[in-house]
């Protein structure tokens, strides 16, 4: 029986991934730090209020657990500036692995994007991937990086970029074969069972899934 701690648990992912992590019996608990109060309280869940630029509440809420799963994650559009997207997307979630690695959480697991590239010309993808090759030299006993294409599943805000890039991914579903067919849209649903079904095989090392490999771990 395992504890699971969870950071973007408020978001499409998210919301998922703490259902089903609460439902499967491997779990004892089911740790989020949040910002503010969690509204849905159930057994096995327990929720931590946290300052994210606060190292040393991080540190404290990270204690005991055995997993760190990230699915944070925001917009442009919503951050307002690249500075703020990046103070969200890498910072939170670089801060976070530090921390749960010197506090001797054994593995991370964390959604990023298909595409992700620490050089990519695209300030998203080269964000992404940034984050990724920061954690991946953290020296966790088991890494395992998700890379999704469009998510699909219904939020809370409306992305207009989002839904236009979804629609025109599943308007061209089954065109998108061979070595395309890791950018067809995936639920994310999929994606949080994907997760919760790696972490429960621990293998160790470094992980990286594509879009289409989630597809078919998630089923």
């Amino acid at each position: 029986m395992k504890t699971a701690i969870v950071i973007g648990a408020t978001g499409l992912t998210g919301t998922h991934l703490v259902s089903a992590l609460l439902q499967d019996n491997s779990f004892s608990k089911v740790k989020v730090l949040v910002r503010k109060p969690w509204v849905h309280q159930r057994p096995g869940l327990e929720s931590v209020i946290v300052d994210f630029e606060d190292e040393d509440s991080l540190a404290e809420a990270m204690q005991g657990g055995d997993m760190f799963f990230s699915c944070i994650g925001t917009t442009i559009r919503k951050a307002g500036t690249q500075e703020n997207f990046r103070a969200v997307d890498f910072g939170i979630t670089v801060r976070c692995a530090r921390i749960a690695q010197s506090k001797g959480v054994p593995e991370f697991l964390m959604i990023s994007s298909i595409g992700a590239n620490p050089r990519s010309a695209n300030f998203y993808l080269r964000t992404k991937g940034q984050t990724e090759e920061a954690v991946l030299g953290m020296g966790f006993y088991g890494t395992y990086i998700f890379r999704p294409s469009f998510l699909i599943g219904q939020r809370s805000e409306f992305r207009f970029g989002e839904w236009l890039g979804k629609y025109l991914i599943q308007l061209f579903y089954f065109l998108l074969q061979g070595r395309w067919k890791k950018y067809r849209g995936i639920k994310a649903a999929t994606v949080a069972s994907a997760m919760v079904r790696v972490a429960k095989q621990a293998d160790p090392g470094i992980h990286i899934f594509e879009s289409d490999a989630i597809q078919n771990l998630g089923i």
